[in-house]
C-alpha cells in the first residue's frame, strides 16, 4: 500500500485567528480577513514588520517581513493590528488536536502547519482526498479559520501541493502529476530554493522547477555540492523524510532581541547579554541538558552583522557563565563604537544534563557563596535551580537580579516572543 501523506497549512494564520477571535469573542462586526489589514509589531520599539497580511494588501504589493513603514507608503489607509502570540498558542493547540484525531502520527512542523501520516487510514477514514475535505470542513465549523490540505505520498509533496492556489482547497500532488503540477512552476517555488540560490541557478539558465529536474546532476553538485543533489532530488520529487510524531531533542538554544534605542557602551550591551542568558540558561534547565558552545551576534544600527564564539571546556546552563562567556565574546567582536541594534546569544552542542564535571582551579575560586566542600559551579547551580523554582511558581517577576530593580528601558529576562506580543489590550484596540 503506497503511503498517503497530508500536509495542513492554516490560511494566512495570525491575521485569521485573531479575525475569528475578534468576531467570535469579542463582538467585532468586521472579519480584518477582508480589510487591508496586517499583524505588525510595535514600530516604536524598532519591531515593526509584517507578521501576515490580508489578500486585499497582498494585491498591493506588501509582503511578509517588510517593514510597516514601507507597509504604509504602498497603501496609506492600512490597518495594522498588533500579535497576540497567547491566542496563537491556543489556536495551534485547538488546531493540532483535530488532527491527532484523524491519525497518531502527526508531526507539527511550525505553529500554524502540520503534516499527517495517513498510511493505511482508508479502511478506517475512506478515500485520501474526501477526507481531507471532511477535515477542511470541520476545522472550518468549529475553529472559524479555514485551512489547505496537500497530499502525496511523500512529505516534500504535499507541502508543495498545500501551496497550490489558495485559500481552503484540496489539492494532490503525486508521482505521475509532477510533470503537470509542479514543473511548470518557477525555481523559487521549490521547497529550500531561495533568492541566493535563484539568482545562481538563473545563471546556469534554470527558471523553472521541470528545468531544474532535467539538468544534470553532476553539473549542480559541481556549482552547489550537496545542496546541489539535494534540490535535484526536490525537483523530481524525491524525498525520504518520515513524518516524525515525537519531537526531536534541540540540536541547540539560542535567543535574541532588537533594543528600542541604539546601544553605545558596553554596560548597557552587557544587561541584555544578561537578560538573554538567564532566558536560555532557564529553559536549558527545564529541558535538562547543557550546552558547551556559545556564539554572540551583533547586529549594528547599519543592518550589518558579525558574530563569534567560543567551545567552553565543560558543558553547563548556568546563568553566570553563559553570560560571562557572552560578554566576553561581545568585547572581542564590538569595535567600541558603531551602534548596536540587535544582540543575540545562540548555542550548539547540546549535552544530555550529566552529574560530573572535569573542575578546573577556577571553580574553586572564592565568590559569595564561598564554602570549602563546594565548587563555586555547584553553588550556582544551586542558585538557578532555586530561582526556577520561585518564577516557576510565582511568576519570573518574583525574582530579578539587583541591576534590573529599577531598570525599565530593558527586560530582565528578553529574547523570543516578548511580552508586548504575548497578550493584547483591546480596551486600546479599536474594534471594527
Amino acid at each position: 500500500m503506497k503511503p498517503i501523506i497530508f500536509h495542513v497549512d492554516v490560511n494566512n494564520a495570525f491575521l485569521s485567528w485573531e479575525a475569528v477571535y475578534r468576531l467570535k469573542h469579542l463582538g467585532g462586526r468586521t472579519d480584518l480577513r477582508e480589510q487591508l489589514c496586517v499583524v505588525g509589531g510595535d514600530a516604536s520599539k524598532r519591531h515593526g514588520i509584517v507578521l501576515a497580511k490580508s489578500l486585499s494588501a497582498k494585491a498591493c504589493g506588501i509582503h511578509t517581513g517588510e517593514s510597516l513603514m514601507e507597509a504604509r507608503q504602498k497603501c496609506p489607509d492600512l490597518l495594522v493590528v498588533p500579535p497576540h502570540y497567547r491566542l496563537y498558542s491556543r489556536c495551534s493547540r485547538a488546531f493540532m488536536d483535530i488532527l491527532r484525531e484523524y491519525t497518531p502520527c502527526v508531526e507539527q512542523y511550525s505553529i500554524d502547519e502540520a503534516f499527517m501520516d495517513m498510511s493505511g487510514t482508508q479502511s478506517l477514514w475512506g478515500d485520501p482526498l474526501l477526507t481531507a475535505d471532511t477535515l477542511r470542513r470541520r476545522i472550518h465549523e468549529e475553529l472559524g479559520f479555514t485551512v489547505n490540505i496537500g497530499i502525496s505520498e511523500n512529505k516534500l509533496l504535499a507541502k508543495m501541493a498545500s501551496d497550490f492556489q489558495k485559500p481552503n482547497r484540496t489539492h494532490t500532488l503525486f508521482p505521475e502529476e509532477i510533470p503537470r503540477k509542479m514543473w511548470p512552476l518557477p525555481v523559487t517555488d521549490l521547497f529550500f530554493v531561495g533568492r541566493a540560490s535563484f539568482s545562481r541557478l538563473r545563471r546556469l539558465g534554470i527558471s523553472t522547477i521541470g528545468e531544474l529536474a532535467h539538468t544534470d546532476r553532476e553539473l549542480l553538485r559541481t556549482h552547489f555540492k550537496s545542496y546541489g543533489e539535494v534540490i535535484w532530488n526536490y525537483a523530481n520529487g524525491r524525498d525520504c523524510a518520515q513524518v516524525e510524531s515525537v519531537v526531536p531533542p534541540n540540536k541547540g538554544y539560542g535567543n535574541s532581541t532588537t533594543i528600542a534605542f541604539d546601544i553605545c557602551d558596553t554596560v548597557s550591551a552587557g544587561l541584555v547579554l544578561l537578560s538573554l542568558a538567564e532566558t536560555i540558561g532557564m529553559r536549558l534547565r527545564r529541558d535538562q541538558v547543557k550546552i558547551q558552545v556559545i556564539a554572540v551576534s551583533i547586529k549594528y544600527a547599519d543592518f550589518s552583522s558579525c558574530s563569534h564564539q567560543k567551545t567552553l571546556p565543560a558543558p553547563t546552563n548556568i546563568t553566570n557563565e553563559i553570560y560571562h562567556t557572552a560578554l566576553e565574546l561581545f568585547r572581542e567582536s564590538w569595535d567600541g563604537c558603531t551602534p548596536i541594534r540587535h544582540l543575540g546569544i545562540h548555542t550548539n552542542h547540546v549535552r544530555d544534563n550529566v552529574d560530573y564535571r572535569q573542575l578546573h582551579l577556577l571553580d574553586m575560586e572564592l565568590s559569595p557563596f564561598y564554602r570549602d566542600d563546594i565548587p563555586c559551579c555547584e553553588k550556582l547551580e544551586q542558585a538557578d535551580a532555586m530561582a526556577d523554582r520561585i518564577r516557576s511558581r510565582y511568576g519570573i517577576d518574583s525574582l530579578k537580579r539587583a541591576v534590573f530593580v529599577k531598570q525599565n528601558a530593558m527586560d530582565h529576562m528578553s529574547g523570543g516572543i516578548t511580552r508586548e506580543k504575548l497578550d493584547v489590550d483591546y480596551e486600546k484596540e479599536s474594534l471594527l
